[in-house]
């Protein structure tokens, strides 16, 4: 899969490509990223990026020329089918496990990177296919989401991780949308290795036991009760078998009993 990220700082992935995954899959040849400096494709002498807002009001807006140059020029030299070309933007749909997957379905993904107050609403409306937001937050621009969203996709491409079923058990996989099978949408459970013992605090017997069965429904039950407790949302839109309605009913009770 080729990423081609259009920013005005490119030396910023420097490391990032550099270390873990993503340097991984570039040298596995499971990924191409391409770094497009957005100041190469301007026309005056001071290579200029931005203006003040039409309207008044605070910071300077993202020009839409360097935009629209920058990807006509990747689309003329594109020799495969036509790829998605997503805005990193507060504005935009949330990324999730299933748009990610949605996302790794693509040959070639364009990602522009905003700064500063925004991009010109015509970037929006007639350049890019799509929006994407990290979260409700505000960043000084889309690089770091650019990152997120290459990580998110790029684990996703086949033999990028050793493991993978590490990718199946994943917290989020097999949520709506989402083709994995996985923990069903919901957190992951707890995990411990070794020692046994640390400080006094030590790992439940259960995972000690190799009793197969028992350890997959201990991990289950601290699944379900680790989303009930901080993510109760996800369980309005995951589907639950009925063994996790009991072990949800059991948690729920448990939480109501009072403190000995």
């Amino acid at each position: 899969m080729i990423f081609d990220v259009v920013t005005i700082f490119p030396d910023f992935f420097t490391g990032i490509l550099e270390h873990g995954l993503l340097k991984r899959a570039r040298v596995g040849g499971q990924a191409e990223i391409r770094l497009h400096d957005l100041r190469e494709f301007t026309d005056d002498r001071h290579r200029t990026v931005d203006d003040r807002p039409f309207g008044g009001g605070p910071g300077m807006v993202f020009k839409p020329e360097p935009l629209f140059r920058a990807v006509e020029t990747l689309k003329a030299e594109n020799q495969g089918p036509a790829f998605p070309v997503t805005l990193l933007s507060p504005q935009g749909r949330l990324l999730t496990q299933a748009v990610a997957e949605e996302l790794a379905s693509n040959e070639r993904l364009v990602l522009l990177c905003g700064r500063y107050e925004g991009v010109d609403e015509r970037v929006a409306e007639h350049l890019a296919t799509d929006e994407l937001s990290i979260g409700d937050y505000v960043l000084s621009g889309g690089e770091l989401a650019a990152a997120v969203v290459m990580e998110a996709v790029t684990r996703l491409l086949p033999g990028v991780l050793g493991n993978e079923e590490s990718r199946e058990q994943d917290s989020f996989a097999g949520s709506p949308g989402s083709s994995a099978s996985g923990a069903h949408g919901i957190l992951d459970c707890p995990h411990y290795t070794r020692p046994p013992e640390f400080r006094g605090w030590t790992v439940p017997e259960v995972l000690l036991s190799g009793n197969h069965e028992e350890i997959r429904r201990w991990r289950r039950r601290r699944a379900l009760e680790k989303t009930w407790r901080r993510r109760p949302d996800l369980l309005a839109s995951v589907p639950l078998s009925d063994e996790d309605r009991r072990l949800l009913e059991e948690i729920k009770n448990a939480a109501l009993e009072p403190a000995r």
